[in-house]
């Protein structure tokens, strides 16, 4: 869903505490609320979109999400690496 960017750079060294995932959260849905744009209503009225919306929109993949996947991608990959790697070291 996501693609390398700004806003996910070496998300998988990052600490993730609840300040910074509600940070992101916020973030993520602003984005998605620009993307997708405002919702019509039945009476010809315009509303944004909800965060229940939001998610069936994205199918429940949100940006918190993504990071621990990353997290457990990186963590496969340093695993793998021979024991004198200078990475495997530092861990």
């Amino acid at each position: 869903m996501y693609q390398t960017s700004v806003v996910t750079y070496a998300c998988e060294t990052w600490v993730l505490k609840e300040n910074i995932k509600t940070k992101l959260r916020v973030f993520e849905r602003k984005v998605l609320r620009r993307i997708y744009g405002p919702t019509k209503d039945i009476d010809g009225t315009w509303r944004i979109k909800s965060n229940a919306e939001l998610n069936r929109l994205i199918d429940n993949k949100n940006i918190i999400n993504y990071f621990k996947a990353q997290r457990l991608a990186w963590f496969g990959h340093v695993h793998r690496m021979p024991d004198n790697s200078m990475v495997k070291k530092s861990i």
